[in-house]
């Protein structure tokens, strides 16, 4: 029983400890951020989304205080944590009502909330009642104003009387008039419903309200209430304290220790406003196609500065969502990690210079027997495609072909490399798509990325603050100076290479040197431009904040316009440098088809960048081959390709039928459709382009000829040979290699 009676009395002597002024730690102050040159960018309130900054009662305008105690706690001076009157009144009223009601609370009580938040119930009540016996152990009746008024809630984001006014007013709180007291000590009742911005008549209801309880508690007169009720709501416009950039400050604020009061930043303030002005008109361009949102970063190549970074075109339109900061929000990347994929894959020599990619159908399998049949954006095949064609016109089945050589694995393991710190689920979980944009980044890890790319691979760390304020986090980057990284940068920067999917003359082209790649995710969700100079990296998404879909915008008509205004400006006085070219290359002539040395059969010779290894392939090389097997499917749909040269795709050499004098075999030949087609040398006759062979007994040869080449298939026509019992099959020598259709 002592026992018990102790451990009572320990709980009792803890509840009731006093809470004094080291108890109630405050100190916000307002924090100031200037551009690279000194010019202001603008003054945050707080480090976080509670807007607030703390000042001494002396600072406060005494209409404000007596408007406070008026209307929140008339007799505040005169009772303890808990007015006896007004609990014994809600006390019955809780009886007849049967539940716990609102008010009764004393400013003591409402700080208590604040400090701990609890519910509505009769134990959050005890529990509130304690914690405010334990202020008024602890604290004197003004330090209990004081630190409610510096954290009373104003409506938005912004707690405490000075965040309020000068958000709303454009003064500090020692400078509001009646009016402008009485307004903001109305708005702790209801912070949300009352929010002047949002609800100005209800504010200003509210203001009344309050006018008349100062007038019946003999702190202010009849006469001054009425002119102050009769005074206009003059808000100063909610960006006010903001000049440019506002999503990047927000950013960095929670990253500056409490004891700094200003900050200089990276940010050149023409150039962002430049951007904040052009994303404004380029997302009004499109608002007809379902287009509302959009961000923007410029990064120094050589520092890693960011010199701009806009997160939506307006962060004080709440219609609009512009709070969402689409610099750091995370989103489908589309096709720009192509880039990455291919300089690893020329890196470990998985792909070259040469090598020729099939963009035709294909399917993969997955687990759970599901099939992966990757498609074009242009929902249409290239054929056999040279790996630079394959990248710069962005095609799909390519790139996952390549990442099948590369692996999953080892191309997420490269990701992590260069600071996509996002991608965080298995290789198994992205599988193939993950270079087709399957994960999730934000605009931020993007640009460092083609920082990265822009600086030859080089680690890069992207900067923010020149004062040190901030510290810069760990580079990304892997493999400096590795040629293949100059040979995709020539890629993205060749406006020929990419003329099939974009035109020659696309927004892309720039009058100087530039790479750049678009994307677009599923359902047109997401639109993605980077690119960069030699001196400037930027990065652009053009979307919508709550994720419904555009209406057919694509990566080069929702983010590219902007992407190339901010290029032309950055280079509106000066002309930038041109790339150089991957060190160990030198250009060779190869066949344009086949990748190999040009022979009179090929149809169009290119130059291309080739190392010394390319270079003694090239030399070794045979005439060009057919295309395989793998391009059957694709060929047969490519009647008017006479560079293809012509090829009978069915039957195959070596095939053995079935003879039947009756049946008749179609035969399908791709490439020109002015083909001589002969049987044993007996020309056939074709019906709408169909030719059809009898299947009589014996050896024959199928050739076809055409102006851009020949074609010759031999098949045998034999007996039918029977394959004994269901589920077995009888192999002898004559038709080992050959096979039976019925």
């Amino acid at each position: 029983m002592t026992v018990v009676l102790a451990g009572v009395l320990c709980g009792l002597v803890f509840l009731l400890r006093p809470i004094g002024p080291r108890d109630l730690p405050h100190d916000a102050r307002a924090l100031s951020f200037v551009d690279r040159n000194g010019a202001a960018l603008g003054t945050l309130l707080g480090r976080d989304d509670r807007h607030t900054i703390a000042v001494p009662l002396a600072r406060m305008a005494p209409a404000f205080l007596a408007a406070l105690r008026a209307t929140e706690d008339r007799r505040f001076a005169a009772h303890g944590a808990l007015d006896p009157a007004s609990t014994v009144r809600a006390f019955a009223t809780a009886l007849a009502a049967r539940h716990v009601p609102g008010g009764a609370s004393t400013l003591t009580m409402q700080l208590a909330r604040q400090l701990l938040p609890v519910e509505p119930t009769l134990w959050g009540k005890l529990v509130e009642s304690v914690v405010a016996q334990r202020l008024e152990n602890g604290l004197s009746k003004a330090q209990i104003l004081e630190a409610y008024a510096n954290r009373a809630p104003m409506g938005s984001d912004l707690y405490g009387v000075e965040a309020a006014s000068r958000t709303y007013f454009g003064v500090s709180a020692a400078q509001l008039d009646l009016a402008q007291a009485a307004l903001l000590a109305g708005l702790p009742n209801d912070p949300v419903r009352l929010d002047p911005y949002r609800h100005p008549a209800a504010a200003l209801a509210r203001r009344r309200f309050v006018l008349a309880q100062m007038v019946a508690a003999h702190v202010v007169d009849a006469d001054a209430a009425r002119l102050a009720d009769a005074e206009q709501l003059a808000l100063v416009p909610r960006a006010a304290g903001i000049v440019a950039a506002a999503h990047f400050l927000f950013f960095l604020a929670p990253q500056i220790a409490p004891e700094r009061e200003r900050v200089r930043t990276t940010i050149d303030r023409p150039l962002q406003r430049f951007v904040e002005r052009q994303m404004n008109d380029v997302v009004a361009s499109l608002a007809g196609n379902e287009v509302g949102g959009a961000a923007a970063i410029v990064i120094d190549n050589a520092s890693g500065d960011v010199l701009a970074y806009a997160g939506s075109p307006d962060y004080f339109d709440d219609r609009a969502l512009g709070r969402n900061d689409g610099v750091q929000a995370l989103r489908q990347p589309g096709s720009t990690l192509k880039p990455f994929l291919y300089e690893l894959a020329l890196e470990r020599r998985d792909v070259r210079p040469t090598t020729i990619l099939a963009d035709v159908p294909v399917a993969y399998a997955l687990p759970h027997a599901r099939i992966y049949r990757p498609t074009d954006y242009a929902e249409r095949f290239a054929g056999p495609v040279r790996m630079r064609l394959a990248l710069a016109n962005s095609l799909n089945v390519p790139a996952v072909r390549v990442l099948s050589r590369v692996g999953v694995d080892t191309f997420l393991e490269r990701l992590h490399a260069l600071g996509f710190a996002h991608l965080a689920q298995s290789p198994d979980y992205y599988g193939l798509g993950l270079t087709l944009g399957g994960g999730e980044v934000s605009l931020y890890e993007l640009a460092r990325a083609y920082a990265t790319l822009a600086r030859g691979g080089a680690p890069t760390t992207l900067r923010t603050t020149l004062d040190g304020a901030i510290q810069s986090g760990p580079a990304a980057g892997v493999a400096p100076n590795d040629p293949a990284w100059a040979l995709v940068t020539d890629v993205l920067a060749d406006p020929f290479a990419r003329a099939a999917a974009f035109g020659a003359n696309s927004i892309l082209g720039l009058p100087f040197p530039a790479a750049v790649k678009t994307g677009t995710s599923s359902d047109y969700r997401d639109t993605w431009t980077a690119g960069f100079t030699r001196d400037y990296t930027v990065a652009v998404w053009v979307g919508n904040f709550d994720g419904h879909p555009m209406r057919r915008i694509s990566g080069v008509t929702g983010a590219a316009p902007l992407w190339s205004r901010i290029m032309l400006h950055l280079y509106a006085d000066r002309d930038a440098a041109p790339f150089a070219p991957p060190a160990g290359y030198a250009r060779r002539q190869i066949c344009a088809t086949t990748g190999r040395r040009p022979n009179p059969h090929c149809p169009a010779v290119v130059s291309e960048w080739l190392d010394a290894g390319d270079r003694a392939y090239l030399a070794a090389a045979a005439s060009s081959p057919e295309p395989g097997r793998a391009y059957d499917t694709w060929l047969v749909s490519q009647p008017e390709r006479a560079e293809l040269g012509t090829r009978i795709l069915f039957p195959h050499d070596g095939d053995r039928f079935v003879a039947d004098p009756s049946a008749r075999l179609q035969v399908e030949i791709a490439g020109h459709d002015r083909a001589r087609v002969t049987l044993d040398g007996r020309e056939l006759a074709s019906r709408f382009g169909t030719y059809l062979v009898p299947l009589r007994a014996g050896s024959h040869v199928l050739t076809a000829r055409s102006r851009s080449g020949e074609s010759v298939v031999r098949f045998d026509a034999g007996p039918h040979v029977p394959l004994g019992r269901a589920g077995f099959s009888v192999v002898t020598p004559a038709v080992s290699t050959a096979r039976e259709t019925r």
